[in-house]
């Protein structure tokens, strides 16, 4: 078995991975921000939302540094700046994938009576009191934050326990439910979603498929945070600005489904394999399995 270059990789003890602990500090430390914003004013609620919404970051970083693992902030490091690790074809296919969906979902939302005049772009942002330049500034930001606290160690936290299928599943249910305070704050998307329940049912139904998406983003580009906020940024985007009414973006969510379904099937040795459980990070760096960008992370 080869040696590790780097002696404090090669001899310390593996990783032990806290999702539970990592989701109550981040559910805890986001909510305490947001939940006042619910009752002040609009503008310094939007304050309140930023410094919750840097919360899971937060705490994926600390969580990171103060972890004693070289490995694991060798990994961090790695997934954060490794541009070499980001899979553009495949990303570009994912953004591709995604303007398919929104497409179908347009056309099928014919039948319930919809317009063709979602085939638009909307004047403004579903959200108010910052500007266009401020939306556009702050759905970017919110994208490169919220990746660099899930994919930072979130995910990997849940999927060192179990394969990425289940983790997907959990992960997207649990994504889902940490944007629920923002229904009650006056001026966010998810507040205008208030009008029907149908349509915040839908908001958190969706974000559970959207997950084996993303993840799979995250894979196919060997774990890129970078790829990830990419993509993200494409959906904020997209969801924004096309003129797709709640009912259409209901219809959106059954595509958004049907297309999960076909990533899992054609992928199923990414999302059933076990291999990587219980030894993640042993298995991404291994020295069984260390050739080309591993090789160069471990003589780092």
């Amino acid at each position: 078995m080869k040696a590790y270059k780097d002696k404090n990789i090669r001899d310390e003890k593996p990783y032990k991975y806290r999702p539970v602990l990592f989701f109550a500090l981040a559910y805890l430390f986001t909510w305490i921000f947001w939940i006042p914003a619910i009752f002040v004013h609009e503008n310094i609620g939007a304050v309140l939302m930023f410094i919750g919404l840097l919360a899971p970051a937060v705490v994926s970083t600390v969580f990171v540094l103060t972890s004693k693992s070289t490995l694991l902030k060798k990994d961090l490091k790695v997934k954060l700046i490794g541009l070499y690790k980001v899979k553009w074809v495949n990303v570009l296919l994912a953004i591709l994938q995604f303007g398919g969906i929104v497409v179908a979902s347009i056309l099928l939302s014919l039948l319930f009576g919809q317009s063709l005049d979602q085939f638009s772009f909307t004047k403004d942002f579903n959200f108010t009191g910052v500007g266009i330049a401020g939306a556009f500034a702050s759905i970017t930001l919110a994208s490169i934050i919220e990746e660099v606290g899930w994919k930072g160690y979130c995910e990997d936290s849940i999927g060192a326990y179990m394969n990425w299928f289940w983790e997907s599943m959990l992960f997207g249910a649990i994504w889902s439910l940490w944007h629920f305070p923002l229904i009650f704050i006056k001026g966010t998307y998810q507040a205008t979603l208030m009008v029907n329940p149908l349509f915040v049912i839908n908001f958190f139904v969706s974000a559970i498929p959207m997950g084996f998406i993303i993840t799979w983003v995250y894979l196919a580009s060997d774990r890129s945070i970078l790829a990830c906020m990419i993509y993200h940024l494409v959906i904020n985007f997209l969801q924004e600005k096309i003129a797709m009414t709640p009912e259409t973006k209901c219809v959106e969510t059954l595509v958004v489904t049907a297309v999960a379904a076909i990533i899992v099937i054609t992928n199923r040795e990414m999302f059933f394999s076990k291999k990587h459980v219980g030894r993640l990070l042993e298995t991404r760096y291994g020295a069984e399995n260390i050739s080309g960008n591993m090789k160069a992370l471990a003589s780092e």
